[in-house]
């Protein structure tokens, strides 16, 4: 007989939020700072100067695959983070010391403005703090919430968002003048001291958080749940194999895409077939583990479908730091104006849209009898980014039929893509939390920012099909230019996932897993 996973009380109508979350979300402003403060310039700064001593007509394209495989880095360590902390440090301390890391990775960009090997060694720091600390903020900001307050958790991770899109709105706004004004080092050594105070700032609120022990080793974990349905018969075990020879195939890509994009490739790969050979065989694994456990591992790969179909929304947005840049330096603007700036415009759409939502939307919504679910609402911010392309898409055809036109219109696709973000990326923050078991709390984090480097892989993989002779054939045909017809290709993906995607939450059978009171 299935058990429930937890017995639910009823919430306290006053509960007040916990006094240690300002400590939590004053350390998340300051480290998105500094990580939007780098990273917003980081396209810029490729060009025009690391990558300076490339053809020009190949400067470009370089940059994109070095942005994209940064951010893919970012996403894929959220894994190695989330193990950590579930299995043996606990989220605080993983957060605490991957956070020093990441303080080093900043000043390598600070001082190695003028070294590739330096400046590299730099982003893959800064990827693996920014990325190991990831899953474990989220979670660890829903520690500090149980059965009696977790209706403030929705306006907690609602205020997360919003000091996220804080910090990134003055980082985008300040640090490409900063670059122009005073230098690469300037420009990336105040992320790095944000950084920094981000660290100190969570180290001072240690007395008053709820510390959540890592689990203890559990024999009827995920993984071992997961193992041992996968063993239980041929069908799994056929699955395993396929996942191990898809993996081993994905480094036939490294030539084209390097050792990262190759490596999350394989990954991605073997985690999909192996979790499909798991699905069908679960239930064999009731004889050895509990129904709780079983149901469990059941509830977490259900979720990973919907991340999966998530990923085409990642892929769209996060070129508006790369594409979208690009296509802001063909667009007249006043000469004080850096294209990169124009990004700013996302969090502040950001940090007014959450309060509109929340206040104004959603409560209108409810009272025409419409309940915008959770699902709901990431299923229409799916289609939102795929409006947003189709937006710059039409935006590129007449650039590229040599009419340029005001910067401004930007306004409209950065408008759409960001309501896209607030429906998605807010919402997936809690109901992601909400899905999971207590013990894979910070592992289904970690795959929720895992949908981001499959997102980016989506990127690269485009990218590199154009450059395929009978691709460019075909586009040719269709009478737009390369940039035009993927701005539409990435339009209709984002419009399939989001069909996908509501199809898929339909069926999809909501669970409560907040901690008890």
């Amino acid at each position: 007989m299935t058990t429930s996973p937890v017995t639910v009380a009823a919430p306290d109508p006053k509960a007040p939020i916990p006094r240690q979350i300002p400590y939590i979300i004053g350390n998340e402003g300051c480290e998105r700072f500094s990580f939007y403060g780098m990273r917003n310039i980081l396209t810029v700064f490729l060009i025009s100067s690391l990558l300076m001593d490339m053809p020009e007509a190949e400067r470009t394209g370089e940059a994109k695959h070095v942005f994209h495989t940064f951010v893919i880095g970012v996403y894929f360590f959220p894994l190695l983070g989330g193990w950590l902390a579930d299995r043996f440090f606990g989220k605080y301390n993983t957060i605490f010391f991957l956070s020093l890391i990441y303080c080093v990775g900043h000043l390598c960009l600070a001082v190695f403005e003028s070294s590739r090997a330096g400046f590299f060694t730099g982003l893959g720091l800064i990827a693996l703090g920014s990325g190991g600390i990831k899953p474990c903020v989220s979670a660890f900001v829903g520690d500090q919430f149980d059965q009696s307050n977790k209706h403030r958790a929705k306006v907690v991770f609602d205020a997360f968002y919003w000091i996220i899109n804080f910090g990134s709105f003055f980082a985008s706004l300040l640090m490409p003048i900063f670059l122009r004004s005073y230098g690469a080092s300037i420009a990336f050594g105040i992320p790095g001291v944000l950084m920094l105070i981000a660290t100190i700032i969570l180290w001072l609120g240690k007395k008053h958080y709820v510390l959540v022990p890592p689990a203890p080793k559990n024999p009827h974990s995920f993984v071992n749940v997961c193992q041992t349905a996968l063993t239980a018969g041929t069908t799994g075990k056929l699955f395993a194999v396929v996942g191990v020879v898809a993996a081993l195939g994905s480094f036939a890509l490294m030539p084209t895409f390097g050792f990262v994009v190759s490596f999350c490739s394989a990954l991605v790969a073997l985690l999909a077939f192996a979790g499909i050979g798991v699905w069908l065989q679960l239930d064999r694994a009731r004889a050895k583990h509990p129904d709780e456990a079983v149901d469990g591992v059941r509830t977490v790969l259900r979720v990973l479908v919907l991340f999966f179909l998530v990923t085409p929304f990642w892929s769209l947005f996060d070129q508006k730091a790369s594409t979208w840049v690009l296509q802001a330096n063909a667009m007249t603007k006043p000469s004080w104006f850096e294209s990169s700036q124009m990004q700013a415009l996302n969090p502040a759409l950001v940090m007014i849209l959450i309060p509109f939502n929340n206040f104004v939307l959603y409560p209108a919504l409810k009272s025409w009898g419409f309940e915008l679910t959770a699902l709901r609402r990431m299923t229409a911010g799916i289609a939102f980014s795929g409006l947003a392309w189709i937006a710059v898409g039409a935006m590129q055809v007449v650039l590229d039929g040599g009419t340029a036109f005001s910067i401004t219109w930007q306004i409209l696709p950065y408008a759409l893509l960001t309501l896209g973000e607030v429906l998605v990326s807010t919402t997936g923050l809690e109901f992601a939390y909400s899905q999971a078991p207590q013990a894979m709390k910070g592992v289904l984090m970690a795959f929720w920012s895992l949908a981001v480097t499959i997102g980016n892989l989506w990127v690269l993989v485009v990218n590199a099909g154009v450059k395929n002779s009978s691709v460019t054939t075909f586009i040719e045909s269709t009478g737009f230019g390369v940039t035009a017809f993927q701005m539409f290709f990435f339009a209709a993906f984002a419009f399939a996932a989001a069909l996908a995607f509501g199809l898929v939450a339909r069926t999809y059978p909501v669970k409560d897993y907040y901690r008890k009171a």
